[in-house]
């Protein structure tokens, strides 16, 4: 599947009702997080702490932080300092930030006011890295994401944890429903709405699956991702794209760019 589609998704909606919103970012960090996804991305991250002083991490379009906190500490015990992250997005969901500042003591924080991905202030100089996002925006925002980081000369890192393939489709359509009923009881933090909006009247299921579906027509393939860096004019910054292998036998795409 080469081609992207950027259909709607419920989550992108103004009119969405925040209350949904949450409870669907909430499912995707407690998924990303059980069967710990990004970790073939970890040596990625490794080399692209190289080229920048700062030992810490700046994530933007944080969403619910999902999986950043298997990251956080694989970062870590590799390169045996305790690695900072801070979490960020236009639309804080601070319920989610706050849970995760508290389970890793602190060694993840999060910025309440609103931070764009397109201008990032100039003071924020660490290592940038968006987690399962980048295909919420357009080739024309993804290009601005992208050239802030190059033209300010600090390290990128773009992960999205799915192959863009028929068969992933296939799984969200009709593997999810049965997860999602099964897993909802156990998802942090807990919210009476969550099980209204799944058990009683299923809104959440059929959000999830669209959602689910869209996200993997709307991905940037790899030659999509280095096609966006053509456009961007920056001295002196490489960019790479791939795709990384996780056990499951899924896989991660994901491009890096940093200068040199």
């Amino acid at each position: 599947m080469m081609k992207r589609y950027h259909l709607f998704e419920f989550e992108d909606l103004s009119w969405f009702p925040d209350i949904l919103r949450q409870s669907m970012m909430d499912f995707l960090r407690f998924m990303i997080s059980k069967i710990n996804i990004y970790q073939p991305i970890i040596p990625l991250m490794q080399e692209a702490l190289r080229h920048t002083p700062e030992a810490d991490i700046l994530d933007l379009c944080s969403g619910g932080g999902g999986g950043i906190a298997g990251i956080q500490q694989e970062l870590s015990k590799r390169l045996g300092y305790g690695v900072h992250i801070t979490l960020t997005d236009k639309f804080p969901n601070q319920p989610a930030f706050e849970l995760i500042q508290k389970q890793t003591k602190g060694a993840i924080t999060y910025i309440a006011e609103p931070i764009d991905a397109t201008n990032v202030p100039g003071s924020f100089t660490n290592f940038r890295t968006i987690f399962s996002a980048f295909h919420h925006f357009k080739p024309g925002l993804a290009t601005a994401i992208l050239r802030d980081a190059a033209r300010k000369k600090v390290p990128i890192g773009v992960f999205e944890g799915a192959n863009k393939s028929w068969l992933e489709i296939a799984l969200v359509l009709f593997l999810f429903p049965f997860i999602i009923l099964l897993v909802t009881p156990f998802i942090k933090p807990f919210r009476f709405s969550r099980l209204f909006f799944t058990y009683l009247i299923p809104v959440l299921p059929l959000c999830i699956m669209w959602d689910g579906m869209v996200s993997i027509l709307r991905l940037y393939s790899p030659t999509m991702l280095l096609k966006i860096t053509q456009d961007i004019s920056a001295e002196n910054y490489t960019w790479q794209a791939g795709k990384a292998r996780h056990w499951s036998g899924s896989k991660v795409i994901y491009l890096i760019g940093y200068p040199v």
